[in-house]
């Protein structure tokens, strides 16, 4: 399937509901020689489906973690270009889970493919996301992610405290339940 048909049919089948993410997300887990064409609709600024392709690519991720590794490079170098909301929660849920699988204590393949560089992109794309202008579940996803690297990276706490100190009273109910739970994690 070119990337042109998988846009067309991504277009034309996926919408909201879980059933139809899930239904195309067994068909990239099926054929993984998909995934890369998956995410350069993804990383297709401005389109609006590039939200249905990362509904997409979270759901068959979510199942199967190891078929973001071969295109880890670019799905990393590509998340500061994205610009709807709707294609970036999702892409932070999956650094969210990354970085939980990464600071798992048992052993996994997130900690034998991510490197260095890895977590440095997840970090500058994670603070971005928490100062910028975006929804509280991209920052929500940020703050797990930052709390965890902030394990291997001792600047990061102090640093996501006082983020969350700062913008705690003009947050939302559901940011100030994260944000004290992570305050909480830190202290």
């Amino acid at each position: 399937m070119t990337k042109t048909e998988l846009h067309l049919w991504l277009q034309s089948s996926v919408n909201h509901s879980r059933e139809k993410r899930q239904q195309i997300a067994n068909v990239i887990l099926q054929e993984q020689g998909l995934v890369p064409n998956l995410l350069d609709i993804v990383l297709t600024v401005n389109d609006p489906i590039s939200c249905k392709a990362a509904w997409v690519l979270e759901f068959a991720f979510k199942e199967n973690n190891s078929i973001i590794f071969p295109v880890i490079d670019k799905f990393l170098n590509g998340l500061k270009l994205l610009t709807i909301e709707s294609s970036i929660r999702p892409c932070a849920k999956i650094c969210e889970i990354l970085m939980l699988q990464y600071f798992s204590k048992q052993e996994n393949q997130v900690q034998k493919n991510l490197k260095e560089k890895h977590l440095e992109l997840i970090t500058t794309v994670c603070f971005d996301w928490l100062i910028g202008n975006h929804k509280v579940a991209t920052q929500a996803y940020s703050m797990t992610s930052l709390y965890a690297l902030g394990k291997k990276y001792a600047w990061i706490h102090p640093e996501l405290r006082s983020i969350l100190e700062k913008n705690y009273p003009y947050g939302t109910a559901a940011y100030k339940a994260r944000a004290r739970l992570t305050l909480d994690k830190i202290a």
